[in-house]
């Protein structure tokens, strides 16, 4: 690194403070401002899933709603919070920069946790309390009723997709690529992010869950609410220390502008020399502290949006670096693609998984288990994987591969991919054991208790933080190292779609099987009676989807082409693992000239 107050301490990456000034790296950013990031996310997971791990219990007790659709609705409103990160991504990569936008969705956000508190909590807000065992004879909530708590929590989506693209991001950013020991900390910077946050969620998934269930919902919403008051105020305290990006227009014009310029010269000859296509020089980039990429030959089409033509309308005209940044966001759609199957997996906790739990003995003594506190073992399971594989997995495959990361982010997207296929199995076989066991104490038509303990459900959630340790860790960190340097949020927001399309697709196949099985006076696999239905099937037939999802992500990781990066520091850290140094690149030599 750099000499304390020298020129060279400055960071080369481009960052600065709010008000546009160079920042020095022994001032701002590393693990000091990343402390307020990653204590910010442990309270804003304590919120979100303190809301979102038991709301399927809340729509059938509290709303009266039946299985179909209280999964439905969770799934649907789980799939919002995680699509308006794309939003979130354009206005913080086009307009307001990370900082801005992750402040006013913020305030949105809270506003809404205060609504739904309210909702929860007033008379008038809810319906009656109803005794009856079938919900269908349950009076339902009332127009205004369901509009305020549907309200709040659709709040809540708009405030989220301003916070979950932008503070992984803000994160990242307080790490230099240009600096190796900076990007070594970067290396690591997604294992411990998710470590760390996911304590907030193994605090909702069994205090609030247990005080949601056993003291009562007003103080289990309210909680989370004065929870995420406080991780603002501990984000905001943190402001003196970050770094920040200069928002670089709108990643979707940039985009849109190649691919027209492409196809307006569709039929112009591509030249053999990239030397002649139209790029801007090297210091233009340096002194907007952005960074040029060279031409490339995969999405070849593209190319013809910077061929020379005598015009230099955008539309027309498009710098190598445009193109290339274009090429780098669409080359990544095929990866997110394959895991909008493995997102539909995760869909399941906190809605059939819960259900199959409402089945089950849930007591030790006189202590009653709430179903939706199983969720706290996909994330013991997650952490402890996570810090398995950081200190242990890593080290190891590092000394075989020479590869900084031990082995590539896809290659570890796969691991994940392939415990989604075993996982789904095994918790085929236990609801085969469920149903067995209901059937065997006559329980199956009057829907009772299955005298079997909610801990034969452990496997499946254990699987599923293993597999979230290996797949989402990697997805977040694959879908913002990918990115262009300016577009690292809408890359971010790749992640969370993800998830998002992943929750709408669970819904179409749960009410699409739940159709279909139906047909012909045939029983169905997913009724209100879980003892009466076949989730063993709805589970296999999850497996088959995963395995063919499997070869699929093989297919495509095939072609993929990983971008080069912007400085040499990977170099420099696969040289430290052989025992060599390379020279620094020409554009790090421009940039700290």
């Amino acid at each position: 690194m750099g000499v304390e107050n020298g020129d060279d301490d400055y960071t080369q990456d481009g960052t600065v403070d709010l008000k546009g000034n160079p920042v020095r790296r022994s001032k701002r950013g590393g693990w000091t401002a990343c402390f307020f990031v990653v204590v910010y996310e442990v309270f804003e997971r304590m919120a979100y899933y303190g809301i979102s791990s038991n709301l399927v219990i809340y729509l059938t007790e509290k709303l009266h709603q039946g299985t179909v659709s209280s999964a439905n609705n969770v799934t649907n409103w789980v799939g919002t919070i995680w699509m308006t990160p794309i939003l979130g991504a354009y206005f913080a990569d086009a307009h307001l920069g990370r900082y801005l936008t992750f402040v006013i969705a913020s305030a949105i956000y809270l506003s809404g946790m205060s609504l739904l508190t309210l909702a929860v909590s007033v008379p008038g807000l809810k319906p009656p309390e109803c005794v009856e065992s079938d919900m269908a004879d349950c009076k339902k909530a009332s127009t205004l009723q369901l509009a305020v708590f549907y309200g709040a929590l659709y709040t809540l989506t708009v405030g989220t997709g301003g916070t979950k693209p932008n503070i992984s991001t803000i994160g990242a950013d307080q790490f230099d690529d240009f600096d190796p020991k900076e990007k070594g900390h970067k290396l690591s910077f997604f294992n411990w992010w998710m470590f760390s946050i996911f304590f907030g969620t193994l605090f909702a998934n069994t205090v609030l869950v247990y005080i949601q269930d056993n003291v009562g919902w007003t103080l289990g919403y309210g909680l989370p609410t004065a929870g995420l008051a406080i991780s603002i105020m501990i984000f905001l305290a943190g402001t003196p220390f970050y770094r920040h990006r200069v928002p670089s227009g709108s990643p979707f014009t940039r985009m849109a502008k190649v691919i027209v310029a492409a196809l307006r010269k569709w039929n112009t000859p591509i030249p053999n020399d990239p030397k002649e296509l139209y790029e801007l020089d090297l210091e233009e980039y340096a002194k907007k502290g952005k960074f040029r990429i060279d031409s490339t030959p995969t999405l070849r089409f593209l190319n013809k949006a910077c061929v020379k033509t005598g015009s230099k309308d955008p539309w027309m005209l498009c710098s190598v670096t445009q193109v290339e940044e274009t090429k780098q966001m669409l080359r990544m759609l095929p990866i997110l693609i394959a895991t909008f199957v493995p997102s539909t997996m995760i869909a399941q906790v906190n809605t059939l998984f819960v259900k199959q739990g409402t089945t089950l003995d849930r007591g030790i003594g006189n202590f009653h288990i709430p179903p939706a506190s199983l969720a706290g073992f996909v994330t013991i399971s997650m952490l402890i994987s996570v810090v398995m594989y950081d200190r242990f997995f890593v080290p190891t495959m590092r000394r075989l591969t020479k590869n900084p990361r031990g082995i590539s982010l896809l290659q570890r997207m796969g691991i994940g991919l392939v415990f989604h296929i075993f996982l789904m199995m095994i918790a085929s076989l236990i609801e085969r054991r469920r149903l067995g066991a209901a059937k065997d104490h006559g329980v199956v038509e009057s829907g009772g208790q299955v005298p079997l303990s909610i801990f034969i459900l452990l496997p499946q959630f254990l699987l599923m933080g293993t597999a979230d340790a290996f797949l989402e860790v990697a997805k977040i960190e694959f879908f913002y190292d990918q990115a262009p340097e300016s577009m690292k949020s809408l890359g971010t927001s790749y992640s969370m779609t993800s998830l998002g399309i992943g929750n709408f697709l669970s819904s179409f196949l749960l009410s699409t099987v739940s159709r279909i099985t139906k047909k012909h006076g045939r029983h169905g696999w997913i009724l209100n009676n879980l003892n009466a239905s076949h989730l063993d099937y709805y589970y296999a037939f999850f497996a088959i989807l995963n395995l063919l999802n499997f070869f699929f992500f093989l297919v495509i990781t095939k072609y993929y082409v990983y971008k080069a990066e912007v400085s040499d520091s990977m170099e420099v850290l696969e040289g430290q693992l052989r025992g060599m140094a390379p020279a620094a690149t020409d554009q790090e030599e421009s940039r700290r000239r």
